[in-house]
Formats: structure tokens, sequence, C-alpha cells
């Protein structure tokens, strides 16, 4: 049995109007639940401390995790009374995916992702351990396949043809082949890439553990719709700004600026003899102020 109890990676919230809602970001556990009591026992309570809820909300930004963690939050989910609704807050990845299919309603913005692959892991031992291993990789990708089909009803074959190609799918893939149900038009999830990791909304995703990770579908949205997201964001900045007012502060800037170029282009302009005569006219000036005054 593993005595070590998982850090909890989930967070519960109890919200009005007989809801609820569950956000998983991050790994799906820190350490396998293979052998571990504990931790699923702490998942199901907190999850039952929401109490009898119509609605449970579930979001989503992972780049999957352990297994065994996976296969039993999406088995608590599916059996609970409430609707379940998952919305992916940026990527549900491996076994993320399969939490995701818990929804009875998937959510995705446009430019959210979701991958599914065969289940992979690493190992140590002798050609019977790793024959054994093999064994057990393929029964546990049987039971993805069958979580897989009934929320797509897709063919076995094909779905077995996507996890052996690593398919990472868009927002428009993952609702055309079933494994979501509504786009999400007007939100949209920040995203950056490079040759190492991929982070989006937050949430950074090591890219070298995976064999087909496709960048191109990062360009989903055309050069207009991120146009048209910098000037949501900035009128959403200046909102409850005068804009009049600051247009008209910066014209009346200017015009000191170049009134202010004006007077020192005029002093620089001066004959040095005017510039000699008027420094002694002031030199005089002062000297006749001092007498006057010692005078006094």
């Amino acid at each position: 049995m593993n005595t070590l109890k998982n850090k909890k990676f989930w967070q519960f919230k109890a919200k009005g109007n007989n809801a609820g809602d569950l956000m998983l970001y991050g790994d799906i556990a820190d350490a396998t639940w293979w052998g571990d009591e504990v931790t699923p026992k702490d998942f199901k309570a907190d999850l039952d401390s929401l109490g009898n809820i119509s609605d449970l909300n579930v979001y989503i930004n992972s780049g999957g995790g352990d297994v065994f963690a996976g296969q039993a939050i999406y088995s608590m989910l599916k059996r609970h009374n409430a609707t379940v609704n998952v919305y992916v807050d940026g990527l549900a990845a491996s076994i993320a995916s399969i939490i995701a299919m818990a929804g009875d309603k998937v959510i995705m913005p446009k430019n959210a992702m979701l991958m599914v692959h065969n289940p992979w892991t690493g190992g140590m031992g002798n050609a019977n351990d790793f024959r054994k291993l093999a064994d057990d990789l393929d029964k546990i990708g049987e039971s993805l396949i069958a979580v897989y089909q009934d929320k797509t009803g897709m063919d076995k074959e094909k779905i077995i043809e996507l996890l052996d190609a690593e398919t990472w799918m868009t927002a428009e893939e993952a609702v055309a082949n079933g494994f979501a149900d509504v786009i999400e038009e007007d939100k949209q999830i920040a995203a950056s890439i490079n040759d190492k990791t991929f982070a989006i909304n937050g949430l950074n995703v090591d890219i070298t553990r995976f064999k087909n990770f496709r960048k191109d579908k990062l360009g989903s949205s055309n050069k207009l719709e991120e146009i048209e997201n910098k000037v949501n964001y900035i009128e959403k900045v200046v909102s409850g700004l005068n804009i009049n007012e600051i247009f008209n502060s910066i014209e009346g800037l200017k015009e000191m600026i170049s009134n202010q170029s004006k007077v020192t282009e005029k002093k620089a302009e001066k004959p040095k003899d005017n510039l000699h005569l008027e420094n002694q006219v002031n030199i005089e000036s002062i000297k006749a102020k001092l007498a006057l005054e010692c005078e006094l």
C-alpha cells in the first residue's frame, strides 16, 4: 500500500443556486493513486461536502498525470447525481481528457486544446517484467478507449487511430469528433510556446514528453482575430476613462514642447556680440545696485 498521502491538486467550492465548482489546474496527482486508499477518499469526501447539488462545474487546465487518479475522478463524477458541466480552461491532455469526458456537457473556448494518446510509463527489470508492463498498459488502454467511445460514439478502431497518433485537437475538432459539445466563442485563452514549453492560461506544459505536439494547432485563430482580441483588451483597460480629456492633455503637452523648442532656438540665434553687450549691461547694473546699497 502507498502510505504517502498525496497533496491536494483539486479545489472544491460551494456556490449559490444549488451548484458547486471543482477546479483541476496542473498535474493530476503528484504521486500515483495505485495502492493509495487515503487520497481517493479525501477527494470523495470533498465532493460529498458540496451536498445535494444539482449542478457541478468542473474547470480543467492540465497536461495530464496519474492514470489511476484520473480514472477514479472520472468514475466519481460520472456517478454524481448533479449535471456535470466541464470547462476546458486551456488544455485537457492525456488523463485530463478522460476526466473531461465525465461532463454531461463539455465546453471549450475557441483556442483551447484537447489531446488523447495511449497510456505510457517508464520501468526497469528483465524481459518478463517488461512483457507484463506492456500487457498492463494494453489493459489500461482498453479502459480509456471505452471512456472515449462512451462520450463520442466513435468506433473502437477510430479511437485507437487517434490514440496511436497522439492526437491534438482544437475546440472545433474536438466538437466535430464528439469529445466536446460547445465552443465558447466569447472567451479566448492566452497561449505561447517555445522549443520545450507550451504555456496556456497560466499552465506550463513540458512538450518534450509528447511525440506529436502540433504547433500549427495554435494558429487556428487568424491575425484579424488576434488584432480584435488586443483591441478588446485595450478597450477594457481604458474603460471608464475620459478619452477626449486624455487626447486634449496630450495635445497640450505637444504645444508646450513646441513652444519651448522655439524659445530655445531663438536664444541660440542671438549674435555673440549682442550676448556680450547684454552681459556687460547686466554686470554694470549689478555694480550700481551694490554701490547704492553700500552707501545706504
